[in-house]
């Protein structure tokens, strides 16, 4: 008996079989522009619905315009296990306003026409699987994004999203933590494409003053497995923390202060703190 979760087709934890990384990534080509820049991407993190989806639009697009590389897009879920209090409060504002899925693709839409931001969408693996996993990466790619990250799904139950992701020219990225094994971190160099998120500490999401040490030695070792690119995220709140990240991995991923920013102050306050972060001097008034 197999299950949604178990590996189908051609591609194959157990064989460590998996497919090619996407030679058409558009995340891998933003963050080698950003590295011929000589500097890190900026990734930022909005959950689609909060406030309202519209309101999420607008913050978006902030975003991108604002300094934002790469743009997440969250899928709200009922029992967030990875967030933090403040992007489980705004997810549960978003499903009480009715938020449905296919508003992740009007979003992705919407920034990807207004900015030149790459956009991938960040969601637990049940809403994929409701909707059908090749209907989600089809209806995902035909409205400009680039690829989904999956925090709770492991490279040894992804059979159908290879083939999915594959098919519609998405990038996987698998999240990668302190705890993984080198087993571990092996498979997920080599199941992933576009990047590696690297987990920089052990516990839910958050803003925090200052970033764990063992980040450096996690993207070391993801790299030694063979990932192209790392990403880390958990705990990025300030400048500083994007330039002390910077110097040694691919791209900074911030979440929890964006989103505290959306709460307080609109999209506006979004993409002050976006210039903020990618270092931008702040415009005129």
């Amino acid at each position: 008996m197999t299950t949604p979760h178990q590996d189908a087709g051609r591609y194959s934890a157990a064989t460590k079989r998996f497919p090619e990384p996407n030679p058409d990534s558009k995340v891998s080509a933003r963050i080698r522009d950003c590295r011929d820049q000589g500097r890190p991407a900026l990734i930022g993190y909005l959950p689609v619905g909060y406030p309202t989806v519209d309101e999420s639009i607008r913050a978006g697009i902030e975003l991108g315009r604002n300094g934002a590389d790469i743009i997440e897009l969250g899928i709200p879920y009922s029992d967030p296990v990875m967030d933090g209090p403040v992007i489980q409060d705004a997810t549960t504002v978003a499903l009480s306003n009715g938020f449905k899925v296919d508003d992740v693709f009007r979003a992705a839409r919407e920034i990807t026409d207004q900015t030149d931001a790459v956009v991938v969408v960040m969601t637990y693996w049940n809403p994929v699987l409701r909707k059908g996993v090749d209907e989600f990466a089809r209806q995902l790619a035909e409205a400009g994004g680039a690829g989904i990250i999956t925090p709770d799904l492991v490279p040894n139950e992804a059979g159908e999203w290879f083939e999915a992701s594959q098919a519609h020219g998405l990038d996987r990225i698998f999240l990668a933590a302190p705890s993984s094994s080198v087993e571990r971190l092996d498979m997920i160099a080599h199941a992933s494409s576009g990047f590696v998120y690297a987990v920089s500490v052990m516990g839910v999401t958050g803003a925090r003053s200052s970033v764990s040490d063992v980040a450096e030695r996690l993207v070391t070792d993801i790299r030694a497995a063979g990932a192209e690119n790392v990403c880390v995220g958990l705990g990025v709140s300030r400048r500083e923390h994007v330039d002390e990240i910077g110097a040694y991995a691919d791209g900074v991923i911030v979440g929890t202060a964006l989103v505290k920013a959306l709460g307080d102050g609109g999209p506006e306050a979004v993409g002050r703190l976006a210039r903020e972060l990618a270092g931008r001097p702040e415009q005129p008034a």
